[in-house]
């Protein structure tokens, strides 16, 4: 079993920044993606950023040149830069760990919230 616990999230003024951690911890395979999600209400959760153990990157075009994901291996962290955040970044933002044979995993989310 794996578990996911996001910390990070906030209230920030247009053009500001917050970093979001995501903390795994459980029975994890070394071959993962870990990525971020959101889900702004009436809205379907889509795909913010992933990225995969040996590093390579996929980010929403949404977000692009904005935001940053990152991991540290052997803490079994992702992190997600957010600059020049928008007020429609506004979301519960979820952290998610995939692998081939654990399946996915889905933290408790984190609300982040840009308004002035």
């Amino acid at each position: 079993q794996v578990q996911l616990v996001e910390s990070g999230g906030g209230l920030v003024q247009p053009g500001g920044s917050l970093r979001l951690s995501c903390a795994a911890s459980g029975n994890i395979f070394s071959i993962n993606t870990m990525g971020w999600y959101r889900q702004a209400p009436g809205k379907q959760r889509e795909g913010v950023a992933t990225i995969t153990s040996g590093g390579s990157t996929n980010y929403a075009d949404s977000v692009k040149g904005r935001f940053s994901i990152s991991r540290d291996n052997a803490k079994n962290t992702v992190y997600l830069q957010m600059n020049s955040l928008k007020p429609e970044d506004t979301a519960v933002y979820y952290c998610n760990l995939w692998s081939q044979l654990g399946g996915s995993q889905w933290g408790q989310g984190t609300q982040v919230t840009v308004s002035s």
